[in-house]
């Protein structure tokens, strides 16, 4: 154990001491959640506003009966930043609530899904009952920042640490409505490139040499726009070539999920997808590879006129990757489009093109045992079964775990879809927060079940 612990650390670490060792009583459940919504104020409570230094990555366990399952979750105590005047309501870093509703910076990414861990685990502590499960945590300060050095640390702790854990629970993402739980099995890899076209290293003057040369920013506007087509579709060859196929079964799953098409279009303020259907855009945010152009560096983009030719121009775009496609693969056929582009406009600029991220999708078996367990904990707690869902961006950590440990690796969200994670008046509402303390604890009696 690191020499300096966070309160939170020492919280999770008290919570092992005086635990019984008799089996749960029927009735265990009523008792945890009448707890749970007698000390929901208590849940809510922020710290003395004590400052901290920047945590080490904290590894604590409770528990390590052989009989039992072993359940790690993974959570990150760090934030994006956030000011009053960037648009909050409330102070950012004063957690405050209103109609129900928990503002503040990272409410729901990530501390209160942590603190909603801790919550299950004292509850079985205040009532004087031994918990169903081993318990680990693994808990980092940087995830924010690109989770530094978290790598090595999983590597280090494979043989050691993590050789107990049965199943890894992540709890940093979001359903997918605002009323409807749901368990996430999948999300997108990326690569991020970059397309430079050079004609020298200085700007030029669009009176003096407009009209005698190859302009960099017509090669990458060229570039750019042979990317992708007005409907969405990828133009780069092959790229649909490496997708997994749509089975019977996967379709289905997109059928039963719980999602307003009218009502999330208006929610995002857009005038208009480019799909119609509820199952065509959640393949295609989920299932299907999409390009997004981000930005080009060395281009005049102030306010106001300036004549002038820059004299070299970087592209940013990105591929978000899914299941079965090779990162190389796409890299190669990538560099093959844009040198095929690039040829055919006989420019005596130079082109350069790399891919500078690479990050694999992710996927699980939704047939594990904790996800069973989950979806039981779910039903008991809420009243339904959960939208089995995928998430279109990139969680690196999840595919990170799942290679380095061989585990079992599972996103248990507890946030609604309106949170609004890195955005301003980031929130969790109460019910949220105090079910998903709820989940947590009924996750751990079912994970034993199924476990045994």
């Amino acid at each position: 154990m690191p020499p300096k612990a966070s309160s939170v650390l020492a919280l999770v670490l008290l919570l092992g001491q005086g635990m019984l060792s008799s089996p749960p009583p029927s009735g265990l459940l009523e008792k945890l959640f009448q707890h749970m919504d007698l000390h929901q104020d208590e849940f809510v409570q922020m710290p003395d506003g004590q400052s901290l230094p920047i945590p080490p990555i904290l590894l604590a366990e409770l528990g390590s009966d052989p009989k039992k399952p072993t359940v790690c979750f993974y959570g990150h105590l760090d934030v994006q930043p956030a000011q009053k005047a960037d648009g909050w309501l409330t102070d950012p870093y004063t957690l405050t609530e209103v109609d129900g509703k928990l503002y503040g910076r990272g409410a729901t990414d990530n501390k209160g899904p942590v603190l909603a861990w801790i919550n299950a685990v004292s509850a079985f502590k205040a009532l004087e009952q031994d918990l169903p499960v081993n318990i680990k945590f693994i808990l980092e300060g940087m995830e924010e920042v690109g989770s530094v050095a978290l790598e090595e640390v999983v590597r280090r702790e494979k043989e050691h640490f993590f050789s107990s854990v049965d199943y890894i629970v992540i709890s940093d993402n979001l359903w997918i409505s605002q009323k409807k739980p749901a368990l996430t099995y999948g999300t997108r890899g990326s690569c991020y490139f970059m397309v430079e076209v050079k004609c020298r290293d200085q700007d030029f003057h669009s009176g003096t040499f407009g009209g005698i040369l190859n302009e960099p920013m017509a090669d990458l506007v060229a570039l750019l726009g042979s990317l992708v087509d007005s409907s969405g579709r990828i133009l780069i060859p092959g790229i649909y070539d490496q997708m997994a196929p749509l089975t019977e079964e996967e379709k289905a799953m997109y059928e039963n999920i719980d999602l307003d098409l009218e009502e999330y279009q208006k929610s995002s303020q857009v005038e208009k997808f480019l799909f119609d259907t509820k199952e065509e855009l959640l393949m295609h945010l989920w299932r299907y590879p999409s390009l997004s152009i981000h930005g080009v560096e060395g281009a005049f983009d102030e306010p106001g006129t300036k004549t002038v030719i820059p004299g070299r121009v970087i592209g940013k775009f990105s591929i978000r990757l899914v299941p079965h496609m090779n990162m190389s693969v796409v890299e190669k056929q990538v560099k093959q489009h844009l040198e095929s582009v690039f040829s055919k406009r006989n420019s005596f600029n130079k082109m350069t093109v790399s891919m500078v991220l690479g990050l694999h999708p992710w996927t699980a078996n939704i047939s594990d045992p904790q996800y069973l367990a989950a979806k039981r904990a779910i039903k008991t707690v809420f009243g339904v079964d959960p939208d089995m869902i995928q998430d279109g961006s990139t969680i690196p950590i999840a595919k990170l775990f799942q290679t380095i440990t061989q585990k079992s690796v599972m996103m248990l969200p507890l946030g609604a879809v309106d949170d609004g994670e890195h955005s301003q008046n980031e929130k969790i509402n109460r019910w949220n927060y105090i079910q998903g303390s709820k989940l947590f604890a009924a996750f751990f009696l079912e994970l034993s079940k199924q476990h045994s």
